[in-house]
């Protein structure tokens, strides 16, 4: 079986099953301005060494200088590595353009006797293609360079600036022992990087599309979050986190959530959603339970003054803030961040606020589901106790509490509305569902006060 190369991006290498295949063909295709050329230098900076340096050979896509000049714009770019020439950068553009492909392999030759590369990248390879004189030429072509650098046990990266559909009719394809597409994709008013594996030969990898931004640090990578299920035991914890809320409680037994529970907060615009997360946070604050508040309703200032009227505090070092746009956001790079920020808190309390806004984040409904379903899992098999609220546009009698079926992935529902008392609306709680707890799922009048959530008498609400 190959090796694995690593790509330098950790994220990469576990979508790969630990990198690329080394000593191996890999294509890299995506339209032009995806990414491709900043990937392979990206790998090629992170393996070059000096016993088996890297070999960049551009052809007729961009002049070598333009290449060089944007790559120092990059955090790995290393000019010592080109100075002592554990990267060896060649233009190739003059002998084909002078010569077309009759001199190439000796060119190539050359460089792989006198360099010795581990890694060699192309940049871009199509331009063999146009200075093929036919099909048969450019097919004997391939061969004999797929042959060389086989024998000369280097990992090759060819990038070529084909379409993923593109890609499948072309010769690479067929010879190419591992593929990766980037792609640019327009949904709704939205432009997603996106990166997916069409092939890696003898080796499994995860499937599917996957996030990607193009930053200073060059291809940052983030994995589609749909994690299949775990079947393996675990231990549940037998502990309690508390709400907060001391008659909620009651409600819940008498002691609260489980521990590692995922709670939904359903209700109408208003009603007090965000504030019932907000004393499951600062509970578990007083408890030396640090958490994670996920916010994309307020930002910092605002929900300083929200904790301020009662009584608590922003700053408070137990409670951890991430809040972000929902202009420009990649759910999978924001799933990321908060999963990095609860394991350097070690934090043992998650509050989503809120559902619809991760919807509109995902775009797409099934991947919603899965994304939720595999986030739920992964805080449930680390104790991490998670609350989400979600806002419904019916003021009385719900008449469903989530559109995408989440309500079936969380342990307990808590249900928050109005309902009307004469001029006066008053708001009620009620403890829909709970798993491995008795409840009674009755309506009881809440007030916000400055003390937070107060409940109130059960009520029997007017019909008619």
């Amino acid at each position: 079986m190959n090796g694995r190369l690593p790509s330098g991006n950790r994220h990469l290498d576990a979508i790969l099953n630990g990198g690329l295949l080394m000593n191996a063909i890999n294509l890299i295709v995506g339209i032009p301005g995806s990414g491709k050329t900043i990937l392979s230098q990206q790998i090629a900076f992170h393996n070059a060494t000096s016993e088996r340096p890297a070999l960049f050979l551009s052809t007729l896509s961009e002049p070598l200088d333009k290449v060089l000049r944007y790559a120092e714009s990059l955090q790995f770019f290393d000019r010592a590595a080109v100075n002592d020439r554990r990267i060896v950068y060649e233009d190739m553009g003059q002998v084909l353009g002078e010569h077309g492909l009759d001199e190439v392999m000796e060119y190539v030759d050359r460089f792989l006797k006198d360099v010795k590369p581990g890694v060699v990248v192309i940049d871009s390879f199509r331009a063999f293609h146009a200075l093929a004189p036919d099909v048969s030429s450019f097919r004997r072509f391939l061969y004999a360079l797929t042959r060389r650098l086989t024998a000369a046990s280097t990992t090759s990266i060819w990038n070529a600036p084909y379409s993923r559909a593109q890609a499948v009719d072309e010769a690479e394809f067929a010879v190419a022992d591992g593929i990766i597409a980037l792609d640019l994709k327009l949904v709704a008013a939205r432009e997603l990087r996106v990166l997916q594996v069409l092939k890696l030969r003898g080796s499994g990898f995860q499937s599917g599309e996957h996030g990607y931004r193009i930053t200073d640090a060059g291809l940052v990578v983030f994995p589609r979050l749909a994690d299949v299920r775990d079947q393996t035991r675990y231990e549940l914890s037998a502990g309690r986190s508390e709400s907060g809320i001391a008659a909620l409680d009651d409600l819940l037994g008498g002691t609260g959530y489980w521990s590692g529970a995922a709670t939904l907060i359903v209700g109408p615009s208003g009603i007090g959603k965000t504030l019932m997360g907000l004393h499951f946070l600062y509970e578990g604050a007083r408890v030396g339970e640090p958490g994670v508040l996920a916010t994309f309703q307020e930002n910092a200032s605002q929900l300083s003054r929200i904790a301020a009227s009662f009584g608590w505090s922003i700053e408070d070092k137990n409670v951890n803030v991430i809040s972000r746009s929902l202009v420009d956001i990649n759910i999978d790079e924001w799933v990321y961040d908060l999963l990095g920020l609860v394991e350097a808190t070690n934090s043992k309390r998650v509050v989503i606020d809120s559902l619809s806004d991760l919807l509109t984040a995902a775009v797409d409904p099934v991947r919603f589901r899965e994304w939720m379903s595999s986030l739920i899992q992964r805080f449930t098999r680390a104790g991490v106790s998670l609350m989400v609220t979600n806002e419904v546009p019916d003021l009385f009698q719900l008449q469903r509490i989530s559109d995408e079926a989440i309500s079936h992935l969380a342990d307990n529902v808590v249900l928050l509305q109005y309902v009307r008392e004469g001029a006066e609306l008053a708001r009620t709680l009620t403890v829909l569902k709970t798993r491995a707890m008795p409840h009674r799922p009755l309506i009881h009048r809440y007030e916000i006060t400055n003390q937070g959530f107060v409940l109130g008498d059960v009520v029997v609400p007017l019909t008619g």
